[in-house]
């Protein structure tokens, strides 16, 4: 059984992602900020739940290690945590920036770089990160700078770590979702057409995709997922 590692996974993709894997038959050890906050996480005999503030690096090793440890080997890691601000040259400050890399790149980078050097030791795994199209887009990001300018980074992360793992069978891949069709999304736009955002357990299919043979193939891996957004 593939043992997968979910951050943000109480978050609205995140709890939809954590179901579908274990439906898929995978062991998720599911990473929250509070261990209270496990609303939207089923019961269930391979799910493990672990609570930590994403944003502290030190704690945030201790608890990937302690995972480590006591499951032996994780397969891949979904870094799915993050959090979104609009804001425009005029509104923004370096505040809302920090807090933006915080929420976006840190809680990535926080969870990546010992999970990495896991996959390094055992010579295999799956990480997937969370970009956002206003990061590959700038001009798109002109009213969301704070949020572009954190998820920009993640795609020059991910580089950085294929090129660390050249030659083995580990892999960091970026999806970059349009809008994904979530409760808060739908209630910050009700005037969208909501048929041509991203359904997140399409998301979510893509992900556990990359787990499979034919993926195995796949290198330095960026997936737009527009839909017709």
């Amino acid at each position: 059984m593939k043992r997968v590692l979910i951050s943000g996974a109480n978050g609205a993709l995140g709890s939809i992602t954590t179901q579908y894997f274990l439906d898929k038959g995978y062991a998720v050890i599911a990473i929250v900020s509070d261990i209270n906050s496990r609303s939207h996480l089923p019961e269930h005999p391979n799910l493990e739940i672990a609570a930590v503030d994403l944003r502290e690096e030190k704690a945030t090793a201790t608890l990937i290690t302690e995972l480590v440890t006591r499951n032996n080997k994780i397969d891949g890691a979904l870094l799915l945590a993050g959090g979104f601000a609009a804001g425009g040259l005029e509104s923004i400050s370096g505040d809302a920036i920090q807090e933006q890399l915080q929420l976006n790149f840190m809680t990535a980078f926080h969870v990546a770089r010992p999970v990495f050097s896991h996959f390094l030791l055992n010579g295999s795994g799956r990480l997937v990160l969370i970009g956002a199209r206003p990061a590959l887009l700038p001009s798109a990001g002109k009213d969301m700078m704070a949020y572009a300018l954190s998820k920009s980074l993640l795609f020059n992360f991910a580089e950085q770590l294929n090129a660390t793992a050249k030659g083995k069978d580990i892999t960091a891949t970026v999806l970059v979702p349009s809008t994904i069709d979530t409760p808060a999304n739908r209630k910050s736009m009700p005037d969208a057409d909501a048929a041509k955002w991203v359904d997140p357990v399409k998301l979510a299919a893509i992900m556990e995709w990359l787990f499979s043979a034919p993926a195995d193939v796949l290198r330095e891996t960026v997936l737009k997922v527009y839909n017709n957004a």
